[in-house]
């Protein structure tokens, strides 16, 4: 079953959501904003077409990793590499080597940054695309699922 973190557009928490149907909208536990979401079938069964929060068919996928943990251990190693002469690199190295080999996949929306784990259709999804996010992020463009061309 798809599992949902949706990104608290008041407080920026994250909320976790699993998909049914007939649920129009989700609280967050911390400042209790009220989002409104459009579940569909596809999304019980796993299916990733249409964002519930934001409408878009924009998605990329990424490996399921924090990216603020890993700015600071690459920080610390950095660091580090003062002392370990740049082993403390190379051991981050192996250490993110490692993670990206046993890591699963997430789906994340360009727009409203709604994170989708257990997608059935991943394969489907393009991996992060930098301009179309500017695009989308900036200029507000709809690309309606489609990838970019140019």
């Amino acid at each position: 079953m798809m599992e949902i973190q949706i990104t608290c557009s008041n407080c920026g928490s994250g909320i976790e959501v699993i998909p049914e149907h007939h649920a129009h909208s989700v609280d967050c536990h911390i400042c209790k904003h009220v989002t409104p979401v459009n579940f569909t079938h596809q999304h019980e069964e796993g299916i990733l077409k249409e964002c519930p929060v934001c409408s878009r068919q924009d998605f990329y996928k990424q490996k399921d990793f924090n990216r603020k943990i890993g700015v600071v251990l690459f920080v610390i190693a950095a660091i580090l590499s003062i002392w370990t002469y740049g082993l403390s690199l190379v051991a981050l190295y192996l250490v993110d080597l490692l993670l990206f080999k046993r890591l699963s996949m997430v789906a994340i929306c360009y727009k409203c940054q709604t994170n989708f784990r257990q997608v059935k259709n991943m394969a489907e999804l393009p991996d992060f695309d930098h301009e179309m996010n500017d695009r989308i992020v900036y200029s507000d463009h709809d690309f309606k699922g489609k990838p970019l061309s140019h």
